[in-house]
Parts: structure tokens; C-alpha cells; sequence
């Protein structure tokens, strides 16, 4: 059961690293250089508008980790048992990688809903986790 939430973190965590991949291309497409080392974030104004949305989109994956690990970590911790738990580990980074084609493919309505669905399968671990501390 544990290893659920372990394999949920380790996706997850594989999920912000794959997110360099557009990224990567955007700067690429917009000539990204060894002299663009020094100041990448300049480089910004110079990217094309997916490339854009490429460092948006890998940016809210960090924040996203930032709050799944945690939930993972918990539910590792407290022994969670649960069928919910279960379902929200395995959806969240299925939801992430999802949203990372919603986000560089400019379709916010689906992106607004992953990302809601994604925070609130990282609240439901944490509600599960919790729930094993009573």
C-alpha cells in the first residue's frame, strides 16, 4: 500500500523535471545561447508565446511538488489505507503531466481544471494522512 505514495512523489517529482523539456524548446527556438547563461530570466521577453507559457507551466509544477511531496511524505509516515488515498496519489501525477500539454497548448479551461482537480487530490492526502493521526 505504501508504495503507492512513494511511486506518487517519485512521479510527481518526474513530472516538474519533464516540464524542462518545453521549456527547453521554447529557449531554444528563441536562440538561446552560452551568453544567455548569465542572465536567463532576461531572456524571457525573447521567447515565443508557448516558450512562455513553458516557464509559467514549469514554474507552477515546482509550486505544485512543493505541496504534493509533503502529502506523499505524510501518507508514508501515518501508514494511510485508504481507497481515496490511493485514487488521489495516483491521479495527481497523471493530472500534472496532463497539465502540462493543457498549459503549453494554450487551453486554460482544461488547465484551470487539472489544476484544480490536482490540488484537490493533494488535499485529500492530506485529509487522509491527518485523519490517520486521530
Amino acid at each position: 500500500m505504501q508504495v503507492v505514495f512513494a511511486w506518487s512523489l517519485s512521479l510527481s517529482v518526474g513530472v516538474v523535471l519533464l516540464s524542462i523539456i518545453p521549456l527547453t524548446i521554447g529557449r531554444i527556438k528563441a536562440g538561446y545561447s552560452i551568453k544567455n547563461m548569465s542572465a536567463p530570466r532576461a531572456f524571457f521577453d525573447e521567447l515565443p508565446s508557448f516558450g512562455k507559457r513553458a516557464v509559467w507551466c514549469h514554474q507552477n509544477c515546482w509550486e505544485s511538488i512543493c505541496l504534493h511531496a509533503p502529502a506523499c511524505l505524510l501518507c508514508l509516515i501515518t501508514l494511510t489505507d485508504s481507497n481515496i488515498a490511493i485514487i488521489a496519489a495516483w491521479s495527481h501525477p497523471i493530472l500534472r503531466f496532463l497539465y502540462i500539454g493543457a498549459y503549453i497548448f494554450n487551453i486554460p479551461t482544461a488547465r484551470g481544471l487539472i489544476w484544480a482537480t490536482g490540488i484537490f487530490a493533494t488535499l485529500v492526502l492530506y485529509k487522509e494522512g491527518l485523519t490517520q493521526l486521530i
